[in-house]
């Protein structure tokens, strides 16, 4: 299995964000993103099971876990900007964005906007719209009910009830952990930013390769929001995950790896 190293980077608009950086020095670099209340650690065991082709990165994003928390900022633009000022920190000059759920709207963003930085675009359970969907109006409610300090209880909905394979207790319980240490005005700002921004309108401009990754068991999203997706998306291809709920790459981390080896590989950006 991949390494994990764990390392801090300090920003252009001097936000420190700390990231995990995993895989091999000579593979296509990839850079994952997490949701909303999250960390680096969401993507955890995909990171460990990174072959060697692959080279990856993911940074906590600003106001979650041990990551700087400004006073404001946390609309999807703030959130993109960051993006594009890590790959800048980092030293990467172009990347396969692996986003999910609330992530990949920042992931979209970056391939829109900064399409000479992202060689691929992988979008994980990301909604196309927030409207029209039951069981987000019903998080989005709790999230506008929180109030610090955080406790388990309170963060449970949104670890719990998103999956329908058996994960890991100690990695939940880590989600759990991060969640609690998001301050409930970090949940509330980035989820109104969601709500007040056009969502429909990331999808737009999106010419590099990208590939929609849904669960067929989505709690959350239905198979409409991802064809929606992908026709927005030009070139773009959905793959399905039968009897896989919201958080594919928690639920499956190996076939996710696998499948962003592939696309990689498509890509023309793995030597064969």
């Amino acid at each position: 299995m991949s390494t994990i190293a764990m390392k801090l980077t300090r920003l252009v608009n001097g936000l420190t964000l700390p990231y995990a950086e995993a895989g091999y020095p000579g593979g296509v670099p990839v850079v994952f993103v997490h949701g909303l209340g999250e960390s680096w650690a969401s993507f955890e065991p995909v990171l460990r099971r990174l072959p060697a082709t692959l080279h990856g990165w993911a940074p906590t994003q600003r106001g979650h876990r041990d990551a700087g928390r400004p006073d404001g900022g946390y609309r999807p633009e703030d959130f993109a900007a960051d993006l594009v000022s890590f790959l800048d920190a980092a030293g990467i000059g172009r990347a396969v964005l692996v986003g999910s759920s609330t992530g990949g709207v920042t992931a979209r963003m970056v391939a829109g906007s900064h399409p000479d930085r992202v060689a691929g675009l992988v979008l994980c359970g990301v909604p196309a719209t927030l409207e029209g969907k039951p069981h987000l109006a019903a998080l989005g409610e709790r999230i506008a009910l929180l109030r610090d300090p955080l406790d388990q209880e309170a963060v449970e909905p949104f670890v719990s009830g998103l999956t329908v394979r058996p994960v890991d207790l100690a990695f939940l319980d880590r989600l759990r952990e991060d969640a609690v240490h998001t301050p409930a005005e970090v949940w509330q700002e980035s989820f109104r930013g969601l709500l007040e921004t056009d969502l429909q309108a990331t999808m737009a401009g999106i010419l590099v390769p990208t590939m929609v990754i849904w669960g067929d068991q989505d709690p959350v999203l239905p198979r409409a929001d991802q064809d929606q997706q992908v026709k927005a998306v030009h070139g773009s291809r959905l793959v399905v995950y039968e009897g896989t709920g919201h958080c594919v790459h928690w639920e499956e981390p190996g076939r996710v790896t696998a499948d962003v080896a592939r696309f990689a590989a498509d890509l023309g950006l793995i030597p064969t």
